[in-house]
């Protein structure tokens, strides 16, 4: 596959990080030697990464905005957001890209994390429920007693439980298995599992390759609320000694999103590169080239996630409840808006 170069967008930094260098206390700048700076930004990712998370690695974005500060970026990803949401919370890595529901969980139990932005907010939900081409399961009331695979604590374990009320069922009528796309394809395909419920990249791989039959697709008879941002958080600790690089990469988290959007075709092309999903299964999450990565959290995305806190108390997928008001913290997203209109 022909690799595609990312020159406009690192002109684009270069041009923020020059411009704002110039200017008053602001910007992308080097931080100066009395000013606090970590060794290393340890991020996370649910794997194979966000699509922010993607691009960075692919192009090394991170690493050339903090190598002048001499600070290194360690990118890290994870089985499933349970994981990342521990290593955040505990200080083992210092941001994540992850989903909504592990990050809920963990602002549910008073964690010392901030939720700075949104990694990104696809409105049509990514959620896909698949069985053997030749299973005699055609809808979703035919898994009731079921052997169905997911990996728990996910964005696809809360849109499976809201598939299953739906027709009148619940978690309980079905037999969960807590297991990821690399275990549960395989299961599928052995028949040790009925049906799997990933999201459409990894599912429609396995369609094209003859492996799965789609019998939901909750982008097409999902309800549209069960579409939930996904979010980017800093651990407070980080926050509080380092604001300066939280903002910087908050600056650089917008600047790829309006790239993204500018330039469809090359961002396609690296996730494809990256995850291994076809170009046909990218497109389909991604319809007309727009990428819904701005990471600005609205008054909409706040509710979005408190309906889907009450939805995750009510089905036992989350316990304590969540403090939005000193959970979310937006001036590290203002201060990154001002700096990136000042360089422009």
């Amino acid at each position: 596959m022909t690799s595609f170069p990312l020159l406009p967008l690192r002109r684009t930094l270069l041009k923020i990080a020059l411009a704002l260098s110039i200017l008053p206390g602001a910007g992308l700048a080097t931080a100066s030697a009395d000013e606090a700076k970590p060794d290393v930004i340890r991020i996370g990712s649910t794997a194979p990464g966000h699509l922010k998370f993607i691009l960075y690695r692919n192009k090394k974005l991170l690493e050339d905005e903090f190598a002048k500060d001499g600070i290194k970026v360690e990118l890290t990803t994870f089985d499933g957001g349970s994981a990342a949401t521990v290593a955040l919370g505990s200080g083992a890595i210092d941001f994540t890209y992850i989903g909504n529901n592990p990050s809920l969980r963990l602002a549910a139990t008073g964690a010392d994390v901030k939720l700075i932005g949104l990694s990104s907010w696809n409105r049509s939900n990514e959620t896909q429920i698949v069985v053997k081409p030749d299973s005699p399961i055609q809808k979703i009331e035919d898994l009731k007693g079921k052997k169905v695979a997911y990996l728990a604590g996910t964005v696809r374990h809360s849109t499976f439980a809201k598939a299953l009320k739906t027709v009148g069922l619940s978690l309980g009528d079905v037999e969960s298995l807590n297991l990821g796309i690399e275990s549960s394809g395989p299961a599928l395909s052995r028949g040790d599992v009925d049906a799997l419920v990933e999201s459409t990249g990894p599912v429609q791989k396995l369609v094209e390759e003859g492996e799965a039959r789609v019998i939901f697709d909750a982008g097409v008879s999902g309800s549209p609320e069960w579409a939930v941002p996904h979010l980017l958080s800093v651990n407070g600790d980080f926050a509080r000694k380092y604001p300066d690089i939280v903002t910087r990469l908050l600056a650089v988290d917008i600047a790829v999103a309006r790239w993204a959007d500018a330039n469809p075709e090359e961002t396609i092309a690296i996730f494809v590169k990256e995850t291994g999903n076809s170009d046909k299964a990218v497109r389909a999450t991604y319809p007309d080239g727009k990428f819904f990565q701005d990471p600005q959290v609205t008054e909409e995305a706040v509710r979005a996630l408190q309906g889907e806190e009450v939805f995750m108390a009510d089905a036992e997928l989350l316990k304590g409840k969540v403090n939005y008001d000193t959970w979310i913290d937006r001036s590290f997203y203002d201060a990154a808006v001002k700096k990136l209109d000042a360089s422009n």
